[in-house]
């Protein structure tokens, strides 16, 4: 059974249901790889600049290095949450509704 909130009238819509955990899980590797991958580049970038004599460049790499871990982690446990922008069409109270008939 599907837990409601507190006001039950409102309809759950398949728009705004989560994608299951596995892809969830498999999208935040793949971000927290692609960030510690541009990190390890950053690195080795910082390290050929420095050897190659670019002294003007080595110290902006090392510093993405040091500061791209914090991202990733945070990148990496950013939960993926989906919106409710739109109102649905013919949702109540959009439209005039008829007065009910005369009870017999």
């Amino acid at each position: 059974m599907a837990r409601r909130g507190k006001d039950d009238s409102e309809a759950i819509r398949i728009t705004t249901a989560s994608t299951s955990r596995e892809k969830d899980i498999a999208a935040r590797q793949k971000r927290y790889l692609w960030s510690m991958s541009l990190r390890s580049a950053c690195f080795v970038g910082a390290v050929i600049a420095a050897l190659s004599g670019v002294d003007w460049l080595w110290p902006f790499l090392i510093a993405g290095a040091i500061i791209l871990p914090y991202i990733a982690v945070v990148l990496a446990n950013a939960a993926t949450t989906r919106t409710d922008s739109f109102e649905l069409r013919g949702a109540p109270g959009r439209y005039a509704e008829l007065p009910a008939g005369p009870r017999d």
